[in-house]
């Protein structure tokens, strides 16, 4: 399958830039994907727009401030460092902008802290090694940034609390991601009380959103694409939950396409939910894909020919995508991390 058979036009005005006062308000595209029909309505009437026969799994990560920024001893000029993952103690692989300056045994400096390059790898990463290697988790904590998508532009010296706070979804437990799961920021406490109420239950599961759930395709057929291996964990609690759920006949509605990976991911492990597991998700879902658990999807508006647009095309197929798609641009609905949504039943 050609990767510009996931490619579309977005006007860059449509981008969302900052987030809505409340959380709540954000328009969301209901999408029947039988019918192959659509309706405009708020995120604030999902409860309404549910009842008991369905159940929510949630992705509780945590997003860390993984952007630093740096510069060679001697030089002014920064350097961008986006944290990928731990690799050792005090050994990380990022991802760094200009790659350039920052070659095998360049020791680059981020305010008290020291980072040399190991090793540059395939992807285009590098392997650093910090030091001091002792509390660096609380230094990241102290020194970063939010790692927000390039696509979001901030002013330089623009006060990041507010994207520190509203960059992250109110039931965040679990420290790792470098990416929110963004279908989950819509969410505010009134919104569950209310799902609640309408006995509509849920459960959690664990993904670090890492490098695999945003790197570029770059291959012209996507088959050849491979996913780099994110981590991720479901409780005993939540596996016989999202079990006895599905037993009972319940639909099982995932927040946001990470959800959505780990779920299909487990459903063809040897156990399946029978237990509690954790590991390395490295599942790529496109058109042709075979669902085995999912019966809808909340989720964001994506990037064209990105995995996540694949992903939303392969439940919904991809001719009633991209119709949905050129209405939301129609309509003016804002897109992308800070954006509106779309609920697929």
């Amino acid at each position: 399958m050609k990767l510009s058979a996931f490619d579309y036009s977005l006007p860059p005005e449509l981008i969302a830039q900052h987030p809505l006062p409340e959380r709540d308000q954000s328009r969301m595209m209901v999408v029947r994907r039988r019918a192959g029909t659509f309706e405009h309505r708020r995120f604030c009437e999902l409860p309404e727009l549910l009842g008991p026969e369905h159940f929510l799994v949630l992705n509780n990560t945590r997003v860390f401030p993984a952007r630093l920024w740096a510069h060679r001893p001697g030089k002014r000029e920064q350097v961008e460092i986006l944290l990928l993952r731990e690799e050792a103690p005090g050994s990380w692989l990022a991802l760094l902008r200009p790659g350039r300056k920052a070659q095998p045994g360049q020791e680059l400096l981020v305010e008290d802290l020291r980072a040399r390059v190991l090793d540059v790898r395939d992807s285009g990463s590098r392997l650093l090694l910090f030091s001091p290697a002792e509390n660096l988790r609380s230094s990241v904590e102290r020194l970063g940034r939010p790692p927000l998508p390039p696509y979001i532009h901030r002013q330089p010296g623009e006060d990041p609390s507010d994207d520190s706070e509203r960059y992250q979804t109110i039931y965040a437990r679990h420290t790792g991601s470098i990416a929110a799961p963004t279908a989950g920021l819509h969410f505010t406490t009134k919104v569950l009380e209310r799902l609640e109420g309408r006995g509509i239950s849920r459960c959690e599961i664990l993904l670090h959103v890492g490098y695999g759930t945003f790197q570029p395709v770059r291959s012209a057929v996507i088959e050849n694409h491979r996913i780099e291996p994110e981590y991720f964990e479901i409780g005993d609690d939540s596996a016989a939950f999202i079990q006895g759920a599905k037993r009972k006949g319940k639909h099982l509605i995932a927040v946001g396409s990470t959800t959505t990976r780990v779920l299909e991911y487990v459903a063809r492990s040897s156990t399946g939910f029978d237990k509690g597991s954790s590991g390395y998700c490295d599942l790529f879902i496109y058109p042709g894909f075979d669902f085995r658990v999912l019966d809808g999807l909340l989720t964001n508006f994506h990037l064209p020919r990105s995995t996540l647009f694949m992903l939303v095309c392969a439940f919904a197929s991809r001719e009633l995508m991209l119709q949905c798609y050129r209405e939301a641009i129609a309509q003016k609905y804002r897109f992308y991390s800070y954006g509106d949504c779309m609920l697929i039943l």
